[in-house]
C-alpha cells in the first residue's frame, strides 16, 4: 500500500524530522512538502531529505496568500500523489493517532472495511504548562487535552482526512476531498468506522464541510493536533503568522480554545520508542543533523529577539495568566448560572 502525505511549510524546521519519522512508522512511504518564505531553514532541511529520496519538495505555487488550495491543486498533477494508493493531507502539528492493531494506516483502513476515505476527528492537545521550547518529540510532552466529545461549546469537531485512489475527487480541501458528483454513494467513514453524515459527504450544509459531531467517532484513530505546543514556540508561531503586530492589541482566544487540559491521553505513546529510534536514524547522517541543529538554533534566536519586544512580552504574560477555559465556555457556565 503505497500512502503520501501532502503538507505545506513555513518555519517549521525544528519538528520537520519527527514528523516524517512518525508518519513513516504508521505506513505513510511518501511525503510531499511545499514551502513558502522560510527564515529558519525548513526549506534547506526539507532540500537535503529530498537528495536522499525521503522526501520531495517544492516551493509553493501560490500566486495569492491562498498558499494550501493552491499548493494543493498543484499537488494532484504530481507524480507521487498521482501513483499514490491514499492520500493523506494533513499540517505538521497533526499526527494521526490509530488505536487500530498496531497503529497503523493499514490497520485503519482495514479496520473500516477498505472504505475510500477515513475523516478523523481532531483532539487539540493543550500547552500543558510547558513555557519553553526543548528539542525533543512534541507527543511526549504534550499529553492534556479537551473532553474528546466537547471542543469549547461545539460537540462537531473538524477533521481531517485519508483518500483512496478511486475517490471521485473534484479537488482536495485542506480538511476533505469534494467530490466530482453527488458523493453519497461513496464509501465514507469516520475514525470509529462509522458512515460520515450525508450532509458532511454532499458539502451542502455550509457548517458541515469540514466537521460533525465527535461522540463516537475515534474508536479506531484520533487525530492528535498539537497547535500551541510551548508557550515560547506559540509565540514564534504568532510572529510567523502575523509579523505586522506592533501596538495592535493581541487576541488570546485561540490560544484558550486549544489550552483546555481537563483530560489525559496518552495512548499515543505506544509510538515513542520507534519514533526515537527512527529519529537518530534521520540523525545518523551528519548533514540532516546539522540542519535540524540550525533549524532549532534559529527558533531559539527567534524566540529571544521576540523576548526583546515589548508587545510579545506582554502577550507571553498574557498567555501563562489565560485561563484553560475557553471564552465560549465561560460564557454557557455565565449563562447558566444566572
Amino acid at each position: 500500500m503505497r500512502i503520501t502525505a501532502v503538507t505545506c511549510v513555513k518555519n517549521e524546521g525544528p519538528f520537520l524530522l519527527e514528523w516524517i519519522a512518525f508518519n513513516r512508522l504508521i505506513g505513510v512511504r511518501d511525503h510531499l512538502f511545499y514551502s513558502n518564505d522560510c527564515t529558519d531553514g525548513t526549506d534547506r532541511l526539507l532540500n537535503a531529505l529530498a537528495e536522499r529520496g525521503l522526501v520531495q519538495h517544492l516551493p509553493n505555487p501560490a500566486q495569492s496568500r491562498n498558499y494550501q488550495m493552491e499548493a494543493l491543486a498543484d499537488a494532484r498533477r504530481q507524480p507521487v500523489v498521482e501513483r499514490a494508493d491514499w492520500v493523506w493531507v494533513a499540517d505538521v502539528d497533526e499526527f494521526l493517532n490509530i488505536h487500530a492493531g498496531d497503529g497503523t494506516i493499514p490497520d485503519l483502513i482495514a479496520a473500516c472495511g477498505d472504505p475510500q476515505a477515513v475523516s478523523v476527528t481532531f483532539q487539540f492537545f493543550a500547552n500543558d504548562g510547558i513555557e519553553h521550547f526543548e528539542d525533543r518529540p512534541v507527543i511526549e510532552q504534550f499529553t492534556r487535552c479537551h473532553n474528546p466529545d466537547i471542543w469549547t461549546d461545539q460537540t462537531a469537531q473538524e477533521v481531517k482526512t485519508l483518500t483512496r485512489r478511486d475517490f471521485p475527487v473534484k479537488y482536495f480541501g485542506a480538511h476533505r476531498p469534494f467530490a466530482r458528483k453527488r458523493a453519497s454513494g461513496v464509501n465514507w467513514c469516520d475514525g470509529s468506522g462509522r458512515q460520515v453524515p450525508d450532509s458532511f459527504q454532499t458539502a451542502e450544509n455550509k457548517q458541515r464541510i469540514r466537521k460533525f459531531p465527535a461522540r463516537g467517532a475515534r474508536d479506531l484513530a484520533t487525530l492528535n493536533h498539537y497547535a500551541l505546543r510551548s508557550l515560547d514556540s506559540y509565540l514564534v508561531k504568532n510572529d510567523r503568522g502575523d509579523v505586522n503586530r506592533e501596538n495592535r492589541a493581541f487576541d488570546d482566544t485561540y490560544w484558550r480554545e486549544r489550552n483546555d487540559d481537563a483530560w489525559e491521553d496518552r495512548s499515543i505513546l505506544r509510538h515513542l520508542p520507534g519514533l526515537k529510534a527512527a529519529l537518530d536514524d534521520l540523525k545518523s547522517d551528519p548533514v540532516i543533523a546539522r540542519l535540524h541543529d540550525e533549524c532549532v538554533a534559529a527558533h531559539r534566536a527567534t524566540i529571544a529577539r521576540l523576548m526583546g519586544l515589548p508587545d510579545y512580552q506582554a502577550m507571553r504574560e498574557q498567555l501563562r495568566a489565560a485561563s484553560t477555559i475557553s471564552p465560549k465556555e465561560e460564557a454557557l457556565i455565565a449563562l447558566i448560572g444566572a
